[in-house]
């Protein structure tokens, strides 16, 4: 019951904050344009990078957590949280001193602006250091509810914080300041509102005691999870950010601003894939300390097929109907014309990398976090000259096109080298009836729908409630196709009815 709790809170958490953020951006292109767009991107992008300096500390408080509780002592965990949260908060006002001092440099060297001045670009810089930092320790105490499984609370909690901070940055731009100072302002405000309130929650369920106090022993005993994080943390971030990275240099703020637009689409699937993932990894690493290996087994490989049925279905229609969907959400044909083929190449790479979440899950669950950082290694060293190249040569398509074959890579690699060493020899159970047979047939119907719905005649409206349809088709087509996800829905429905009628 727990676990479909918190899934169910992770989702309506995900969705909200997708629809918020979706609904928002119009009203960011109207009151600041492409170009401070491109700004609020480059923001997103300095923000990931970042996490860098958390140096693992949000991974090993989540898994720390979900031990303790396995183990029925969730008051242990307290000391470690203390220990991490204060190093978490001397780094915020590292990262607002280090932003303040390259803002300069920033504005007049990586970012190429044709109509904001470098005065209100490097403003803009520095009031994103102050944004992040504000934001800094979130990271922290999110990882203790979602360890601690509560993430009802903590998907409560972002839930609000999310609504008020883009809602409001709305009213701030229509009724304060159109502005992007304004909007980044106000941005550092909800974000220092959001972190304490956070820290309240995760205290109030783990238990504070006199006894927690600052101790360089609680990360000694952590260190070595820790710094096999870290060095995830690092590739990861090269992984998946370096695209955001030289774009933001080669390209102006408003061919950036249009990157960024296609991955603000994208990142929709992720709504499904990370509170999916914030369930199973603490529930992963109870079953590995408490043993139950079927039961672990049983978990990972009904969970990998349960995403891949939603999931895949998604992925196809934003890929076959993304200009559809941008003009409506846009009402711009021009910026739709641009930002579709982007779409198609980022979504096809999103989609493969959502479903080796679980895979990661099981390997940070045993604790084996070398095997993933092998993995980072290896695709970092075949990606960076691979987008480079593309890159100078296609400029935002490029940046898309070497993240659509590293995932692919990704695919490949990570399931063989995960089942050498975990769950040995069940790399191709997994891949071939859990990842292929939800993806064989959303395939085949895309294909065949889309030429259907083409061939229509219908309008860019039309083409999205078709499309949306069409995915809905699939991904229930592919459920009744797989006799154990039919069983896991029937009993869940015929449960949620007995305690109904009770």
């Amino acid at each position: 019951m727990t676990l479909g709790r918190n899934l169910i809170a992770g989702l309506a958490n995900s969705i909200w904050s997708a629809l918020i953020g979706l609904a928002v951006v119009p009203f960011y292109l109207k009151y600041l344009g492409i170009e401070a767009y491109g700004l609020i991107g480059f923001f997103v992008t300095t923000q990931a990078l970042l996490q860098l300096l958390d140096m693992g500390m949000a991974p090993t408080i989540n898994r720390e957590v979900a031990r303790c509780s396995a183990a029925g002592d969730l008051k242990d965990a307290g000391k470690l949280l203390h220990t991490l949260a204060v190093v978490y908060w001397g780094i915020a006002a590292a990262i607002a001193a280090l932003i303040l001092a390259l803002a300069p440099f920033i504005s007049e060297y990586w970012l190429q602006s044709r109509q904001l001045s470098p005065e209100t670009v490097a403003h803009a810089v520095m009031l994103m250091g102050l944004v992040v930092a504000c934001r800094w320790p979130i990271g922290l105490y999110q990882g203790a509810l979602i360890g601690a499984q509560r993430l009802t609370v903590s998907s409560a909690i972002n839930m609000t914080m999310v609504t008020i901070g883009s809602v409001g940055a709305i009213a701030v731009l229509a009724f304060v300041s159109p502005t992007i100072e304004a909007f980044f302002i106000w941005q550092a405000c909800v974000g220092l509102v959001y972190a304490i309130v956070m820290r309240t929650a995760a205290w109030r369920i783990i238990g504070r005691t006199e006894q927690n106090r600052f101790n360089l022993g609680q990360l000694k005993s952590v260190w070595r999870f820790t710094a096999g994080m870290s060095g995830i943390g690092l590739t990861a971030l090269v992984f998946t950010q370096l695209d955001k990275v030289i774009l933001s240099k080669m390209l102006g703020l408003g061919e950036f601003g249009h990157y960024m637009l296609a991955t603000v689409v994208v990142s929709g699937l992720y709504v499904l894939i990370s509170p999916l993932f914030n369930v199973m990894y603490p529930r992963f690493s109870a079953l590995v300390v408490t043993g139950e290996t079927e039961k672990l087994i049983e978990l990972y490989r009904l969970g990998t097929r349960m995403l891949a049925t939603v999931l895949f279905p998604i992925a196809m229609v934003l890929a076959l109907f993304a200009e559809d969907l941008v003009h409506v959400w846009t009402g711009d044909p021009v910026i739709a014309a641009s930002v579709a083929p982007i779409i198609v190449l980022l979504v096809i790479g999103s989609a493969l990398n959502g479903v080796m979440y679980f895979p990661y899950a099981l390997q940070l669950a045993y604790g084996m976090t070398w095997i993933p950082l092998t993995i980072n290694m290896v695709l970092m060293c075949f990606l960076v000259p691979t987008i480079i190249y593309l890159a100078q040569e296609y400029g935002a398509l490029g940046g898309a096109m070497a993240w659509m074959i590293a995932e692919v890579a990704y695919v490949l690699l990570g399931p063989w080298l995960t089942h050498r060493y975990i769950l040995k020899g069940l790399a191709p159970k997994w891949f071939l009836q859990d990842v292929c047979l939800p993806l064989v047939p959303t395939l085949l119907i895309g294909v065949a729908g889309h030429h259907a719905i083409l061939a229509g005649g219908f309008s860019h409206y039309e083409r999205v409630v078709w499309a949306g349809g069409l995915a809905i088709f699939t991904a229930t087509l592919i459920l009744l196709m797989s006799g154990q996800l039919r069983n896991v829905v029937w009993s869940y429905a015929r449960q949620k009815r007995f305690v109904i009628k009770m």
